[in-house]
């Protein structure tokens, strides 16, 4: 197998160009320059245009026959040779774009998928002109040459589509991804042909298309006169009002473009992408364009890919320094909660009235010549149950519950490689969640409406870990005697005996 290995990063905020090899390729920019001037749809941008340029042409070439039948012989050729490029660029630009939108079936659309490059302007442009010249002169290789570039646009336009025949497409994805930290990917692309390699294929993500809408239901007031402030009105009723609002569609997974200088017959070409998001939450990425400007480089050939992908990005980290931070406080709470009747020595320490004479260390206390017991761990000191008690919408602001989504993420994370028995609890999360259900839920999560979580909380023998908003004295006793409490905001993460 030939490995092709680069590297490419993706952002979420603008298209990028990935720092591949185009070998002349330039980035494939969304021409939209005059739709923004305009405010209209591309679509109609692109119809006016050809309007505009076939109206000029056939008026520059019944300006040409007028010179024509005035004797103007360089006049006649200019005019002839305006008008042809003109109808030759609206041919070349807008037909294929319109003829995707209009042709149904992805074979026909991607047959009809090219754009004229700079290079292909240039020759289309040099070819008319030689073109002019053998009409006026009549000199029959002049008419050879013009044959052989338009058979050369012809050759290239075939060649390109066959190049791109054949290709397929797979994303390597990592498993675990936290939000800010850079994770390794792959694109690879495999060429079924058994006999003729590809070349100079580009693989980048489509274009953003049109924001889908849906209508939505809210409550309102319907007020009578209407327009009136609501003390002025004669009578009120509840009434529903429905507005459009935007899907809340995933963001795609690729931003930028990777490229394979060549692909041999029946093997495949691997590159290494570094991804990278600023943000939790679920990525989709539905389909890939791969493009083309083999062999000339005068049209650019595109095709659709299907590639329906999926991602979780977890929450960020927290820095190491304010995990310490943590790690130190909730160790000091549990030491105190992990002292019990077990089978591990924890310490020995003065004779109290309530102790058990079963107890008293005799060796000690001869040493001493005071009275000392022995004092076990619980059985249960390596576990640590999680509690993530989601706030009510508006209850915390957006950055503080992010911090603090980020911070059970990593706490978490820290805990499980430090081999201690985890155990987690949350709104809407199954009884039995790991360590990956439980990053998920978080990376998943919003603020949802009040709900009795807490009081309906199953008990644990475990020490618990407890993230709310809620203060203190709204917690039950029992969950607050074997907890440490992290507070969303600005609230001190202090053990439930300091609160």
């Amino acid at each position: 197998m030939l490995i092709s290995r680069h590297v490419f990063r993706t952002s979420f905020t603008t298209l990028t160009e990935g720092p591949f090899p185009h070998s002349g390729q330039e980035e494939l920019r969304p021409k939209s320059a005059t739709r923004k001037i305009l405010g209209l749809p591309e679509v109609w941008v692109r119809f006016l245009g050809a309007l505009i340029g076939l109206g000029l042409a056939f008026a520059t070439a019944l300006l040409s026959t007028v010179s024509r039948e005035a004797g103007n012989l360089w006049a006649t050729a200019a005019l002839a040779a305006t008008a042809l490029l003109l109808a030759v660029l609206v041919g070349l630009t807008t037909v294929p774009y319109l003829a995707r939108r209009v042709v149904a079936g992805a074979s026909w659309q991607d047959a009809f998928d090219f754009e004229v490059t700079r290079a292909g302007i240039v020759y289309v442009v040099l070819t008319l002109l030689i073109g002019v010249a053998a009409l006026n002169t009549g000199n029959n290789l002049l008419y050879i040459v013009v044959a052989a570039m338009l058979a050369a646009i012809l050759a290239s336009g075939i060649a390109s589509g066959v190049n791109l025949q054949g290709v397929t497409l797979q994303a390597v994805l990592p498993r675990q991804v936290f939000a800010r930290q850079g994770a390794p990917a792959a694109l690879v692309l495999g060429n079924r042909a058994s006999r003729v390699p590809r070349f100079s294929i580009s693989v980048l993500p489509p274009q953003a298309g049109k924001q889908r809408l849906r209508w939505q239901a809210e409550p309102g007031t319907f007020g009578f006169p209407p327009g009136r402030p609501p003390q002025q009105q004669w009578f009120r009723l509840p009434d529903r009002q429905y507005r459009r609002i935007a899907l809340d569609e995933a963001p795609p997974l690729f931003e930028g473009r990777a490229y394979f200088p060549y692909l041999p017959p029946r093997e495949s070409a691997e590159v290494d992408l570094k991804l990278s998001f600023e943000r939790r939450g679920r990525y989709h990425q539905q389909g890939m364009i791969m493009a083309t400007r083999f062999p000339l480089g005068l049209l650019n050939k595109r095709r659709r890919v299907p590639l329906e992908e999926y991602l979780v990005v977890f929450p960020a980290f927290v820095p190491s320094e304010q995990i310490s931070r943590y790690l130190s406080q909730i160790s000091g709470e549990k030491e105190s909660f992990i002292r019990g009747q077990g089978q591990d020595l924890y310490s020995i320490r003065e004779h109290r009235p309530e102790d058990s004479a079963r107890h008293v260390d005799w060796k000690a206390t001869a040493k001493s010549g005071a009275l000392k017991v022995r004092e076990f761990t619980r059985e249960d000191e390596r576990k640590l149950r999680i509690v993530f008690d989601n706030p009510e919408p508006g209850q915390v602001s957006v950055q503080d519950y992010e911090q603090a989504v980020s911070l059970a993420a990593s706490l978490a994370w820290t805990f499980a490689g430090q081999g201690v028995s985890l155990t987690f609890a949350a709104p809407g999360l199954v009884a039995e969640a790991g360590l990956t259900d439980f990053l998920t839920y978080l990376a998943l999560v919003e603020p949802v409406t009040a709900s009795r979580f807490l009081s309906h909380l199953p008990p644990s023998p475990a020490f618990h870990l407890l993230f709310t908003a809620r203060a203190a004295s709204l917690l039950p006793e029992a969950l607050l005697e074997r907890s440490f409490l992290v507070g969303f905001g600005n609230a001190a993460s202090l053990p439930a005996a300091q609160k």
